[in-house]
C-alpha cells in the first residue's frame, strides 16, 4: 500500500532528476487550520489534489479572510548536494497572500504577518517565496513534505504563478546589489551571505547619445555580511549601470540608476489649450468640465455655442449645468491673460454615450493604498489645480479602498468612516472646480481590503454614490466568490451576471457615473466589457513599480486587445506607478528607472489607456510633473478616433507599436526591452512598418527630427514620434 501511495504522488508531481532541480506541479489541499498538519507522518490522503500554477478560487475553493494548508510531497535527488553550496531552495513563487512553510516538519520560511500575529498585519501575495535551506533538513532520494499554511486575505487566495520548484539556489539567494543615487553621485552596495567573490563593474553613460563617460571594473573578495561598497560621480543626463558576476555562481547581479532628466519643454506663458477636444454628456446630467488651459495666471475664459443650459464660469473656467437635448454642439473656448490669448474648437457631445477619451486623473491606490484619508484625497485634489496637472486634462479624484464604515445604516444604507466625515461635501468642492470624484466598491459582501461591498445593496450603493456626486465607480471583484462557484458555473454570463446588476442601478441615478470593472481580464472581459455598458475594464492583475510588471503588462498583456477598444469602452492596463508609490503610509520613489518611466507613459498613450496618476500630487517633483504634463504625448491619449495601438515589429529585444489618429497621422513608439543601449536607424524602422517620411515628430521633446539619422535608445527606453502621413 505504501509503495502504490508514494507511486501515486510522484504522478502528479512533474519531476526532473537533475542538478538543476524538480518542479511540482500539484499538491494536496484543505481548508482550514491545524498545527498537525505541518508534520511530515499526517495521512493526507483524503485531501483535494490543486494545481499550483492557479489560484484556489479557480478551482472551486471559496476561502476568503481565512486559513488553508498545501501539503507538497516531493522526491528530493541526491545530485542537488552539488554545487558551490550545500543548501537547498524551495522556490514557491508568490502565494496570495501570507505563508508559512515547513520542510519534513521544520519551519522554514514565513512571508508577511497573520492576523493575530504580533507585528502589523501585511501581506504579500507579489512577493515570490524563495527559502533557502539546510540540506540536512531533506531526506534524500526519499519522500520530503512541504506543507505551507497559507492566509487568504481577499479572494483570489493560495498558490496561483508556477508550479514549484526545489533545487540550487542562486547568487541572488545570498548576494544583494544596492543601487541608489547620493547627491551628486552613484553608490553601489554589494552584501553576501557566504564568503565568495567576483567583479564588480561600473558604467557611465550620457542617456540621450549613449556615449560611455567612464568605467570602472573590480575584482572584489566578499566576506559573509560584510557590505562592499564603491560608488561613482553622477552629474548631468546620465546614468549609472553597475553589474556583478561571481566565480561561484551562473547568475548575475545589475542594476541601473539615472538622474531624472526632463525632455518635456516648459509651456508658454501664453494660454495653451491642452485637454481633449471632445466631452461626452447624456441628456438632463449634470455636466462638469474644466477648460484645460496651460499659461500664466489669473485667466479669464469665455465659449462660444454653449447649448441652453449649460454656463461658464469665466474665473474658473468650468462648465456646469445640463443639457436636455441630444446633439452635437460645436464650441469654441477662449482663454486670456496678460501675455494674450488662446482659442480652441471644441465639441460637447450630448447622447448615449460618456467617456469618449480615456479618463485622466488620480486614484489613490498605488499611494496610499488602505491608509487613503478625505484629507489626502484633498492634497492631491487642491494639487491637481494649484500645480497645474488640471491644466492638462486631469479631472478625475478617484478613492479607492478603505473609505466604507464598519457596519452599514439601519435602513441599509452604506456611509463612509471617521476618515472621510463628508464626501458629500468633498464632491461639491470638486464639482465647483470642474474636478470629479470616484469610489470604490465591490460585487461582494466585502473588499480586497477587507471592507463592506455592494453584494445585495447594489441598489442602495448606487442611490448613495450618486446623492454624494460620484462621477467614477472602480467596481472590484475581491469578496464576490461567496455567491460565485467556477466549478459549478464557468460561463461567460457567470462572470457578467454582478456587473450587469450594478450597471442597471447606475444607469437609473440622475447623473453620469464613469463604470470601471476591475477584476483583472478573467472570461476574457475585453469581449464582453461593453455589453454590461462598462466603459473600462481592467485586462490584468494589479501592477507594481518594477519593470517585469510594468513591462509585461504593457508588452505582453496589452498585445491582443486593440480591437476592443474605442469611444466609450476603454481597456485599462492599470494604474500609474510613476512618482511616489507605497501602497500606505510608507511612501517611496517609483522603482521604475527614468527612462522605464518615458516608456510606461508613452506605452499607456499609444494605448488608450486610463491615465490615472497613483502617487500624492501634492509631493510631486518636477520629473514627474513634467512626464505627466507633455501635451502632445496626451493628445495621442486623448485622441477622439480613440484607436488603440497595436505592434507592428518586434525583433532582437525591439518592438514597435504604433495607432492611427483621427488628423490623419500616426504615434509610434520604438521600445528597447534590452539591458544596454541600441543605436536605431529611424527610417530604416520606420521602413519595417511601412512608413515612409523625411521628417517626424518627437513628441517627448516637441520638435521635428530627420528620420535619416541613428538615435540612441536608452535601455527600457522609448523613441516616441508622430508622423504626418
Amino acid at each position: 500500500m505504501k509503495r502504490l501511495l508514494v507511486t501515486l504522488l510522484w504522478a502528479f508531481a512533474a519531476f526532473t532528476l537533475a542538478a538543476q532541480g524538480v518542479s511540482v506541479e500539484k499538491a494536496r489541499f484543505h481548508v482550514g487550520d491545524n498545527a498537525a498538519w505541518q508534520q511530515p507522518g499526517f495521512d493526507d490522503s483524503s485531501w483535494q489534489i490543486l494545481d499550483l500554477d492557479r489560484d484556489w478560487n479557480q478551482q472551486g475553493i471559496q476561502n476568503a479572510n481565512a486559513f488553508a494548508w498545501y501539503r507538497i510531497h516531493v522526491v528530493i535527488p541526491s545530485e542537488l548536494k552539488k554545487g558551490f553550496t550545500k543548501d537547498v531552495l524551495l522556490d514557491l513563487g508568490p502565494i496570495d497572500d501570507w505563508d508559512e512553510t515547513w520542510l519534513n516538519g521544520v519551519r522554514v520560511g514565513k512571508t508577511g504577518s497573520y492576523p493575530g500575529d504580533s507585528e502589523k498585519v501585511e501581506g504579500n501575495w507579489e512577493t515570490p517565496r524563495r527559502y533557502v535551506v539546510d540540506p540536512s533538513l531533506v531526506r534524500w532520494d526519499q519522500e520530503n513534505i512541504i506543507a505551507v499554511r497559507v492566509y487568504n486575505g481577499g479572494d483570489p487566495g493560495g498558490f496561483y504563478e508556477r508550479p514549484v520548484w526545489i533545487g540550487k539556489p542562486g547568487l541572488t539567494d545570498y548576494a544583494t546589489l544596492g543601487l541608489a543615487r547620493k547627491g551628486n553621485k552613484a553608490e553601489a552596495v554589494l552584501t553576501s551571505r557566504v564568503k565568495t567573490g567576483g567583479t564588480l563593474t561600473l558604467t557611465k553613460v550620457e542617456i540621450l547619445s549613449g556615449e560611455q563617460l567612464e568605467r570602472s571594473s573590480k575584482k572584489v573578495k566578499l566576506t559573509p555580511d560584510k557590505p562592499y561598497k564603491v560608488s561613482m560621480p553622477m552629474e548631468g543626463q546620465v546614468r549609472v549601470e553597475v553589474a556583478y558576476t561571481d566565480n561561484n555562481f551562473d547568475d548575475l547581479l545589475a542594476s541601473v540608476v539615472s538622474n531624472p532628466y526632463i525632455l518635456t519643454p516648459p509651456a508658454p506663458a501664453t494660454p495653451r489649450y491642452n485637454g481633449p477636444l471632445v466631452f461626452g454628456v447624456r441628456p438632463g446630467s449634470p455636466v462638469i468640465f474644466r477648460l484645460a488651459f496651460s499659461g500664466d495666471k489669473p485667466m479669464k475664459f469665455a465659449v462660444e455655442g454653449l447649448p441652453e443650459g449649460v454656463v461658464l464660469d469665466p474665473d474658473k473656467g468650468v462648465l456646469s449645468g445640463s443639457c436636455q437635448e441630444e446633439g452635437d454642439y460645436p464650441l469654441v473656448f477662449t482663454a486670456t491673460n496678460d501675455k494674450g490669448s488662446t482659442s480652441a474648437r471644441f465639441t460637447l457631445k450630448v447622447g448615449p454615450q460618456i467617456a469618449l477619451t480615456p479618463p485622466m486623473g488620480w486614484n489613490s491606490w498605488n499611494c496610499w493604498g488602505l491608509s487613503v484619508s478625505q484629507e489626502k484625497v484633498m492634497a492631491s485634489a487642491a494639487a491637481l489645480i494649484n500645480r497645474g496637472l488640471a491644466d492638462y486634462g486631469y479631472s478625475y479624484m478617484n478613492i479607492d479602498d478603505a473609505w466604507e464604515a464598519a457596519e452599514r445604516n439601519p435602513d441599509g444604507t452604506i456611509s463612509s468612516n471617521e476618515k472621510f466625515p463628508d464626501m458629500k461635501a468633498l464632491g461639491d468642492w470638486l464639482h465647483s472646480n470642474g474636478l470629479k470624484l470616484g469610489i470604490y466598491s465591490s460585487p461582494g459582501d466585502h473588499t480586497c481590503g477587507g471592507h463592506l461591498g455592494s453584494l445585495d445593496h447594489e441598489e442602495q450603493d448606487a442611490r448613495t454614490f450618486a446623492s454624494w456626486g460620484v462621477d467614477y465607480l472602480k467596481y472590484d471583484w475581491c469578496g464576490y466568490s461567496k455567491v460565485f462557484n467556477p466549478s459549478k458555473d464557468h460561463s461567460t454570463a457567470a462572470y457578467m451576471r454582478p456587473y450587469m446588476k450594478m450597471q442597471q442601478y447606475l444607469r437609473e441615478q440622475p447623473r453620469d457615473i464613469f463604470y470601471s470593472l476591475c477584476q483583472y481580464g478573467m472570461a476574457n472581459v475585453w469581449e464582453w466589457g461593453a455589453f454590461v455598458d462598462a466603459n473600462s475594464w481592467r485586462t490584468t492583475g494589479d501592477i507594481r513599480d518594477e519593470w517585469g510588471s510594468m513591462s509585461g503588462i504593457g508588452f505582453s498583456n496589452q498585445l491582443e486587445l486593440y480591437p476592443y477598444a474605442g469611444p466609450g469602452h476603454w481597456n485599462d492596463p492599470d494604474m500609474l506607478v510613476v512618482g511616489k508609490v507605497g501602497w500606505s503610509d510608507n511612501l517611496r520613489d517609483s522603482r521604475l528607472t527614468p527612462d522605464e518611466q518615458y516608456t510606461h507613459i508613452s506605452l499607456w498613450s499609444l494605448q488608450a489607456a486610463n491615465m490615472l496618476i497613483g502617487c500624492p500630487i501634492d509631493q510631486m517633483d518636477d520629473f514627474t510633473f513634467n512626464l505627466l504634463c507633455n501635451n502632445e504625448v496626451n493628445a495621442v491619449n486623448q485622441d477622439v478616433l480613440g484607436q488603440q495601438a497595436h505592434r507592428d515589429d518586434a525583433e532582437d529585444g525591439m518592438q514597435i507599436w504604433s495607432r492611427d489618429l483621427a488628423d490623419g497621422g500616426k504615434a509610434i513608439g520604438i521600445f528597447n526591452l534590452n539591458e544596454s543601449s541600441v543605436p536605431t536607424y529611424l527610417k530604416g524602422a520606420l521602413e519595417r512598418i511601412g512608413v515612409k517620411a523625411d521628417t517626424v515628430r518627437d513628441l517627448w521633446r516637441q520638435k521635428d527630427i530627420p528620420t535619416e539619422a541613428t538615435y540612441n535608445i536608452p535601455p527600457h527606453g522609448v523613441l516616441y514620434v508622430k508622423v504626418k502621413l
